[in-house]
């Protein structure tokens, strides 16, 4: 067997995909079919896990939440966005050079790539099998939404599964997260990975270099300057 000795975790929504069309949609049905009324106020997304935006959304739609809110709520999304297989295609889209960034990867010795998402798992597999990413993704070892962890700890979960799969141990230093957001950012520095951040999102080139961001790069359209990127940080 090859020993896999460097992790790849990507981020998905705003770094390998744009389908925030749709999730604005999803949202919108899951608080209807769970509270009864419309959705006013949608929470921020970027860099949050799902659980958080949808406690923070209850929150700015004056719901007093209990127990059975964010279950609820969760089989609502996944419902919702099982329904909207066509539309991800129509309306989501691959941002430029994550396919090719992907290929470049998987070309690499001893590395293997997955996912590390605040979706839950079954949207964030229907997100990029839909636009046509997940054969170079390995999804059985991502670390996705599941209520009760951080991203962080979502990080070394996605760590451990992915070593567990492999007969391998990844380093820390050896897992390079790829997201876009300041909370990605903290996340990456919690569980001392390193982290490769691309300023497809939100946030600003600054704003991500001001949160500590190992490499900070526009898009994923320079496929070179991303392997070097995580050859550097995974070779240090």
């Amino acid at each position: 067997m090859t020993t896999l000795n460097r992790l790849v975790l990507w981020n998905i929504d705003h770094t390998l995909v744009d389908v925030g069309r749709v999730t604005r949609e999803v949202y919108a049905e899951a608080f209807q079919r769970t509270i009864g009324r419309p959705l006013v106020r949608l929470a921020p997304t970027p860099g949050r896990t799902e659980s958080e935006i949808i406690f923070e959304t209850l929150a700015f739609n004056d719901v007093v939440t209990t127990d059975d809110h964010l279950p609820a709520f969760m089989r609502a999304l996944a419902e919702a966005f099982a329904t909207r297989r066509a539309d991800l295609k129509a309306h989501g889209r691959v941002l430029a050079g994550a396919r090719e960034t992907l290929d470049a990867l998987g070309r690499l010795p001893d590395t293997a790539q997955s996912v590390l998402t605040g979706s839950i798992e079954p949207n964030a597999v229907l997100k990029v099998t839909e636009l046509g990413l997940a054969d170079r993704l390995d999804l059985e070892v991502g670390g996705y939404e599941n209520g009760v962890y951080s991203k962080a700890a979502l990080l070394e979960l996605a760590r451990s599964r992915a070593g567990a799969k492999n007969g391998v141990q990844y380093g820390e230093s050896a897992t390079v997260y790829i997201a876009d957001s300041p909370r990605d950012v903290q996340a990456a520095h919690i569980a001392r990975s390193p982290i490769i951040a691309v300023a497809t999102g939100s946030a600003t080139a600054a704003e991500l270099r001001g949160a500590g961001a190992d490499v900070v790069l526009p898009t994923l359209a320079d496929t070179d300057a991303v392997v070097r990127a995580v050859l550097e940080l995974t070779s240090r």
